[in-house]
């Protein structure tokens, strides 16, 4: 039972692989008809080759690294304030920076544990 659920992980993770390059060439292509490359768009892009990133360290590693979809929230949460433009409330601003600042935060704690400064012994498995 567990091979088949492990195959049925590959299986799912080459679908949103070919997903994730069926948009990322169709967000080029939108950018090449409008001839118009915005910072959001770029955002978009960095997004879909994190999520690449994801699945190739899935095959690879058979896991998938934690600081991934961090680094994906981060952007696509940068990505969210620079489409909403001026638009939108300070206090919205502040939260969502702050929301970034604490999954920063979070991958800090993540590459740390694994720091000599401190120690920490975990196995695999406690992650």
């Amino acid at each position: 039972m567990d091979k088949i659920i492990k195959n049925l992980q590959l299986v799912g993770a080459l679908v949103i692989c070919l997903a994730t390059v069926f948009a990322f060439i169709l967000e080029i292509k939108k950018m090449l008809v409008e001839q118009n490359v915005q910072l959001a768009d770029l955002l978009l892009l960095f997004i879909y080759l994190e999520v690449m990133g994801m699945v190739l360290s899935l095959y690879g590693n058979h896991r998938i690294r934690l600081t991934y979809p961090l680094f994906i929230a981060i952007t696509a949460v940068a990505r969210l304030m620079i489409l909403q433009k001026k638009d939108i409330e300070t206090t919205s601003l502040l939260y969502e920076g702050g929301a970034m600042l604490l999954v920063a935060i979070a991958i800090l704690v993540l590459r740390l544990r694994r720091s000599k400064l401190i120690q920490v012994d975990l196995d695999k498995d406690d992650i």
